[in-house]
């Protein structure tokens, strides 16, 4: 469960059940409900029962509302903190903001992304992620839309120090691909929601061939978590404006960076020889003094 408890609240919807779904999306909006309200007002204020919020509480891994409730306010005022620290009032970008308002909100939301991502995150399975990187035939990097910029991110890195790695935004690359993994070989899937058919389809498929199996979700429960060997969990909140394209890659993209590096620490005389090799490779094509000067002539 994550340590936050409204950050909890947005991961655990794909798991909830229609009525459940109700209280946690009106909590998200309001978080003050809670801390105002009893469990019974709550409830009518949510058009459920007394027991469809206790059961709710213990779905997203609280004892009782009480426990709950204490954890929201918690919750509610450490992000109450942040927002001062960022001048932000409110952290959804509306239309009629400034730029001041919006570089602000954007700053906080990205900002927040991180460092929840890296507080939170499963350590273990990272590290499970570095061995089974290192000791890869060939690891494949699945994704699509913004997700797959993420994948390029992360190929790029690996090729820079010699390390097979293929990058698919197609699915009719990544299913032939995928299916040719077996054993020792390792699929990757980055998707923020977790429900993305075509990445889902791609790790199943390395599954059966053997492969390792990972995801990389803002949502443990998602569909396509429940199906990957390992999940590392982000912790990004999308506003109406961003969804899926902002706060997300760029926790992905922290994720990323500390695979690349743990891998660089485990490799380090193999890396350090290729980076070099590769920095000189394209020294030819980056401009310098002395093209400057003679474009100048």
């Amino acid at each position: 469960m994550s340590t936050d408890a409204l950050l909890a609240l947005r991961q655990a919807i794909p798991r909830l059940s229609t009525a459940e779904t109700r209280v946690a999306e009106a909590i998200i909006d309001n978080p003050s409900l809670v801390v105002e309200l009893t469990i019974t007002e709550l409830a009518k204020a949510c058009g459920t029962s007394q027991a469809t919020v206790a059961r709710f509480c213990q779905t997203i891994g609280y004892t009782g509302y009480r426990e709950f409730r204490v954890a929201v306010a918690t919750s509610a005022s450490r992000e109450q903190a942040e927002r001062d620290r960022f001048d932000v009032h409110d952290a959804d970008i509306d239309p009629d903001d400034t730029v001041e308002a919006v570089v602000a909100k954007v700053a906080y939301q990205e900002v927040q992304a991180i460092e929840l991502t890296a507080k939170s995150l499963d350590l273990d399975a990272l590290e499970h992620v570095v061995e089974a990187i290192i000791g890869a035939t060939r690891v494949d990097l699945i994704g699509f839309g913004a997700s797959g910029l993420t994948a390029q991110d992360l190929q790029h890195k690996l090729y820079r120090i010699g390390m097979t790695a293929n990058c698919f935004s197609d699915v009719h690359l990544a299913l032939p691909s995928a299916a040719l993994l077996g054993p020792g070989g390792v699929a990757i899937g980055f998707s923020h929601s977790g429900v993305t058919v075509e990445t889902a389809h791609s790790l199943e498929v390395a599954r059966a061939s053997g492969a390792t199996t990972v995801c990389i979700t803002n949502f443990p429960d998602s569909p396509i978590a429940k199906g990957c060997d390992i999940v590392l969990t982000t912790q990004a909140r999308e506003s109406r404006y961003r969804s899926g394209a902002m706060s997300s890659r760029i926790a992905q993209l922290a994720l990323v960076d500390l695979l690349f590096i743990r891998v660089a620490q485990r490799r380090f005389d193999a890396v350090a020889e290729s980076l070099r090799v590769t920095y000189d490779a394209v020294q030819d094509h980056r401009i310098t003094p002395e093209h400057r000067r003679a474009h100048r002539a």
